[in-house]
């Protein structure tokens, strides 16, 4: 049971739904009623992922395939305009970050604390679950995070990225002084270097695209590689080494770029099963190589680092756009290659 519906809540809940590759359609559906452990959020920002482009443009990501009209959008934020019976905390008017992957909670991953793998998560604008390009979205009390009044909304959305990143760095043990080299210089590049700087280390990111390398010197990180010029096995040595572009020939160079010791963090995906690893280097030098799936117990931790300014997420946004203009936000990255972060807002309409 809810509790009583607010009287200002819009008549119907807007949203921009995926029908087949390459279209997307504006429908109304009934405002969702929170369940008992449950707070109504009414959507103020979704940044737009690389996922959601693939699930735009392909209608599937490996295994995940788009069988019916689906809802995209999973880096959220908003504020909470209703809440069940048996929730705590979450006043009306609470500006929330959406954590989007809800786990069992009953499974062996999930009570080792590694609700990320749990096998039953249902995770936003993954088939088939709906996302967030939508005015209203019903989410487990325990999924939401409030924010400072110093974050906006975008802000509170681009804490989900900041997590991959953060998680990223989690997993290769990041420390003070450590040398990192990060491979891909978009949103997650970004964010996971900026991330490793917040924790002490050194950040070295690379990219082939000048604009998106030019984008990390005024970030602040000075410490930039363009890989048309230079090979990665030819930098270093780090301490460290997070892969966040999905090419397939990526790994292996960043590898051969690690000390002794050294740990390699596989994040950005690619379309393939398998990859080609130096297992000479591998051997002789005892690394340690792990891949990195979405994040757990991060968001506190990452937004944190967002209300503290140590990492500027909101000077990643290049773009927003209304919901009626949701395509166009999807097409945005293909469109213009410079752009790093576009949003969305669900409650804008295109005259407004």
């Amino acid at each position: 049971m809810s509790a009583a519906a607010p009287a200002d809540l819009a008549p119907g809940n807007r949203a921009a739904v995926l029908t087949k590759p390459h279209t997307i359609r504006i429908e109304e559906f009934p405002v969702p009623t929170p369940g008992e452990r449950e707070v109504l959020v009414e959507v103020r920002s979704v940044g737009v992922c690389g996922s959601d482009v693939h699930y735009y443009e392909d209608g599937r990501i490996g295994g995940f395939v788009v069988r019916a009209p689906l809802v995209l959008g999973h880096e959220a934020s908003g504020v909470v305009v209703d809440h069940g019976r048996s929730t705590h905390g979450l006043r009306p008017g609470t500006l929330v970050a959406i954590e989007p992957g809800v786990p069992c909670r009953g499974c062996t991953q999930c009570r080792a604390g590694r609700y990320n793998l749990c096998p039953e998560v249902h995770f936003l604008a993954t088939p088939p679950v709906n996302g967030a390009f939508a005015r209203y979205l019903a989410v487990p009390a325990d999924f939401c995070y409030p924010v400072p009044s110093s974050l906006s909304a975008d802000a509170a959305a681009l804490i989900e990225p900041l997590s991959v990143g953060v998680w990223a760095c989690r997993k290769a043990a990041i420390s003070l002084g450590d040398q990192v080299l990060i491979t891909g210089a978009g949103p997650i590049g970004l964010l996971t270097a900026l991330a490793a700087r917040a924790a002490g280390a050194v950040p070295t990111i690379c990219d082939i695209n000048p604009g998106r390398l030019a984008r990390a010197a005024k970030l602040g990180l000075g410490l930039a590689a363009d890989v048309r010029r230079v090979r990665l096995a030819e930098l270093g040595p780090y301490d460290a080494f997070i892969e966040c572009t999905g090419d397939l020939d990526v790994p292996g160079d960043g590898m051969r770029a690690l000390k002794p010791a050294g740990r390699a963090v596989l994040v950005g995906m690619s379309a393939a099963d398998e990859l080609r690893l130096p297992l000479s280097v591998l051997q002789a030098r005892e690394l340690v190589v792990t891949g990195s799936f979405r994040y757990a117990n991060t968001y506190p931790a990452a937004i944190e680092l967002a209300a503290s300014g140590a990492v500027p997420v909101t000077d990643l946004v290049d773009a927003i756009f209304p919901l009626d203009r949701a395509e166009q936000a999807l097409q945005a990255t293909r469109s213009d290659p410079s752009l790093i972060k576009v949003v969305v807002h669900p409650c804008e309409e295109a005259d407004q």
